[in-house]
């Protein structure tokens, strides 16, 4: 039996639902979740009224959300919901007042795979605006994770993943022009894996004279 919270949130990430919680995210944001797989962070966002956009690369995953959507937002269109991966989204430049990237980047196959992700989402943010990304990384994790090639690790769980560290994420913060709003979390399960939150805000063009 469902839950009334996992009714009202899903199964949102618990770091996401801070942002919330601190008014980051707030109603009348337009809101896209690049790599959403079924929708979980998407819950509470189409509840509250929020517009919502969203991409994944998996076709039935994106038919689930629109299901979803057409469930608890029918007014939003469902050309909100695109099949397609995140570095060749369609959705307009600078589209959106907030970006989640949640479990996404760490699928990146090699570096200049995980650049054309990350740029392809941070690309559709508007200045100003909120974006949040949660990826594993090796923060916790040295001498646990085994190398493959580059940045891909096997990891104790089984997994192999694109693993990013503190200095190469705060290299990217400046890269990208943008403020690190938040220290960098990162969430340690003992001995298996670590995943980070990396939240920034989006820099405002300056006004030329």
């Amino acid at each position: 039996m469902i839950s009334d919270l996992e009714a009202q949130f899903g199964r949102i990430d618990i770091y996401l639902f801070d942002q919330l919680l601190r008014g980051r995210i707030a109603p009348g944001m337009r809101v896209l979740d690049a790599g959403c797989g079924g929708g979980r962070n998407l819950v509470y966002l189409l509840r509250a009224g929020y517009e919502v956009l969203a991409a994944d690369p998996d076709e039935r995953a994106i038919e689930s959300v629109r299901r979803m959507a057409a469930a608890l937002a029918p007014r939003l269109p469902a050309e909100n919901f695109r099949a397609e991966p995140v570095e060749a989204m369609s959705f307009p430049d600078a589209c959106a007042h907030v970006v989640l990237t949640n479990a996404v980047l760490h699928f990146a196959d090699g570096d200049a795979h995980f650049d054309a992700m990350l740029r392809g989402t941070w690309r559709v943010l508007a200045p100003g605006g909120l974006f949040f990304c949660r990826l594993a990384s090796l923060i916790g994790m040295e001498g646990l994770a085994r190398r493959i090639a580059g940045r891909r690790f096997a990891l104790p769980d089984g997994s192999e993943r694109y693993l990013v560290d503190e200095a190469m994420l705060l290299a990217l913060t400046h890269d990208l022009g943008a403020t690190l709003l938040d220290p960098l979390k990162t969430t340690v399960v003992q001995n298996q894996r670590s995943m980070t939150t990396w939240v920034l805000r989006k820099a405002v063009a300056k006004m030329t004279t």
